[in-house]
């Protein structure tokens, strides 16, 4: 699933090409994609949207427009990108967005679990969602005034997009390995210098990782706005790498199921003796 730094990676492309167009009609192809509202209102109040921003909150692709705004979760396997209308989009390009300047953006979505909301604010979908990790907004005192209302495990409460907006499966493992925090370390353990570890890690792993412009992993599922893959799965260096070599220290890396999905870790540079119940 795109996590903050590839959503925010496709946000940026779009910026680049949808700031100033004006949708002129839509074909929605599998009608479940549009989550909100009705599918048949939805093509009438699109048009003749114009956009005038496109950026993210959490997962979600957000463009606000002159009325209302569009907010898109790519969830598994969704991509944007905006095609010429000579081009004919594939069988899994679910909803095709017509431009005024004859382009046209395409949602495509293999596995169909992507959403598509129309709505008059943002929050309306997004308002559960916790703060942005990256903004100078979120500081560290904010952190552990968030961590202390907490008692569950560190890999669990990442994954949380009401403790933190835009974090997922890889830069949860990956900031815990920074950190070198155990992923079944209980937040309420942490020591204040451990807090402050964690909370630097995540911001420095998704910095670097939006730097990369995100991360394409074997399946090929992400592509940016351009049809281009990620280059961050060069710096992974725990996730997806279970029984692999641990860059850091020579161990193994182990992978682990906790609340039904996989966690990767080093249990050299990750100790689990402060871990309960390991």
């Amino acid at each position: 699933m795109p996590e903050l730094p590839e959503v925010e990676t496709v946000a940026r492309g779009l910026s680049q090409v949808m700031v100033g167009r004006t949708f002129t009609g839509v074909t929605v192809r599998w009608p479940r994609t549009i989550a909100r509202p009705a599918v048949d209102q939805f093509a009438r109040r699109i048009v003749g949207r114009q956009v005038l921003a496109v950026g993210r909150r959490g997962k979600y692709v957000r463009m606000t427009l002159d009325e209302g705004y569009l907010l898109i979760h790519l969830k598994m396997s969704g991509r944007l990108r905006v095609a010429s209308a000579d081009q004919v989009p594939d069988k899994h390009v679910h909803t095709v967005f017509d431009l005024d300047n004859g382009e046209q953006l395409w949602f495509r979505d293999v596995r169909k679990f992507g959403r598509v909301y129309l709505v008059d604010q943002p929050e309306e979908v997004t308002g559960a969602l916790g703060p942005e990790p990256l903004e100078d907004a979120f500081t560290l005192a904010d952190f552990r005034t968030r961590l202390s209302r907490r008692s569950g495990r560190l890999k669990s409460l990442l994954l949380n997009q009401e403790f933190l907006a835009g974090l997922g499966n890889i830069y949860a493992d990956e900031a815990l390995f920074a950190a070198g925090l155990h992923p079944l370390r209980r937040a309420d353990t942490l020591s204040p210098d451990e807090e402050a570890r964690l909370y630097g890690a995540i911001r420095s792993v998704l910095r670097d990782a939006v730097a990369g412009r995100g991360t394409t992993l074997d399946d090929g599922g992400y592509r940016d706005a351009a049809g281009e893959p990620g280059a961050y799965q060069d710096r992974i260096f725990v996730y997806g790498r279970g029984g692999e070599t641990c860059y850091r220290c020579q161990g193994v890396i182990e992978r682990i199921v906790i609340g039904g999905r996989s966690s990767h870790f080093c249990p050299c540079c990750q100790p689990a003796e402060l871990a309960n119940n390991v």
